[in-house]
């Protein structure tokens, strides 16, 4: 079992940053990748970006794409979620999820969620 908590939430300006973060405790060793979702009221859930965790590589979205960066600290079991320029859509609660497995695609495959944290950007 792996265990995620988000922290990190918060009511920022149109064009403002916000840090988010995922730490990651129980059998963390068995980590593959790690991703940060997203879901507005009244939408579903979208992928918003992961990362590899042993190469670090990384994808996103393409709405968040230049704007959005997500980086890890190993040695903390940690996520990151660096958020710039928000803009009132990306207004969401905020999950991220580990995987343990390679499955082709770096939308699909997790098996451990957080609990989700709330994030809300004013115009």
């Amino acid at each position: 079992q792996v265990q995620l908590v988000e922290s990190g939430r918060g009511l920022v300006q149109a064009g403002g940053s916000l840090r988010l973060s995922c730490a990651a405790s129980g059998r963390t060793f068995s980590t593959y990748a790690m991703g940060w979702f997203r879901q507005a009221a009244g939408k579903e859930r979208e992928f918003v970006g992961a990362i590899t965790w042993n190469s670090g590589r990384t994808s996103y979205a393409d709405s968040v794409k230049g704007r959005f960066t997500i980086s890890r600290d190993s040695a903390k079991n940690t996520m990151y979620l660096q958020m710039n320029s928000l803009k009132p859509e990306d207004t969401a609660v905020y999950y991220c999820a580990s995987k343990s497995k390679y499955t082709g695609n770096s939308r699909t495959g997790y098996d451990y969620w957080g609990q989700g944290t709330q994030v809300t950007v004013s115009s």
